[in-house]
């Protein structure tokens, strides 16, 4: 089922500069990110936008822990350029995606706040963004057929419906078919 990342303002009633504690939620190291995304290697980017890069990384499915090759889940470990976003801003988003759970909005796995990094670690998303599919970027995106266009229109339609009607407002101004992620076609 598509899956969509959505993130935006978020006003969390949490005490300032205090992450609540959130069970599951694993708290990385820089040493584990390091080694999960290869060193943050070059060939490990998946996207890159103002509010930083996005890499590959890989995590035994059990632990979470970083796996020594690249076997083990596929996570999406997104790391921070600290001028896009305020340290209070980014708790505020892992306290409240952090206590979230729905089909349609990416789940987050867990965070990094070390050596003045600000990491995030989400679950991957194997098919890419929407947009790839959509105008057939790169050489493995398909073109999709109408009936899946529409249901992937609903299910994103449902992950921000979800967002909008949870204990705290969202607002988010830039869902686009490049936000959209998808886990399968």
């Amino acid at each position: 089922m598509p899956s969509t990342v959505l993130g935006g303002n978020i006003d969390d009633d949490c005490p300032e500069g205090q992450i609540l504690e959130i069970p599951n939620l694993k708290i990385y190291t820089s040493a584990e990110l390091k080694c999960a995304t290869r060193n943050f290697r070059p060939e490990c980017v998946l996207g890159e936008g103002r509010f930083g890069r996005v890499y590959k990384g890989w995590v035994d499915g059990n632990t979470l822990n970083p796996s020594k090759n690249t076997t083990g889940m596929v996570i999406a470990v997104k790391k921070l350029n600290r001028e896009s976003i305020t340290r209070m801003e980014w708790q505020s988003e892992i306290n409240f995606l952090g206590r979230i759970s729905h089909p349609n909005v990416v789940k987050l796995l867990g965070y990094c706040m070390e050596d003045n990094e600000l990491i995030l670690v989400h679950e991957f998303m194997a098919k890419g963004s929407l947009d790839n599919h959509l105008f057939r970027r790169g050489a493995v995106h398909e073109a999709l057929p109408w009936s899946r266009r529409l249901k992937i229109l609903i299910d994103a339609t449902c992950g921000l419906a979800f967002l909008h009607s949870a204990g705290k407002q969202i607002i988010y101004r830039n869902l686009r078919p490049s936000k959209i992620l998808l886990d399968s076609i």
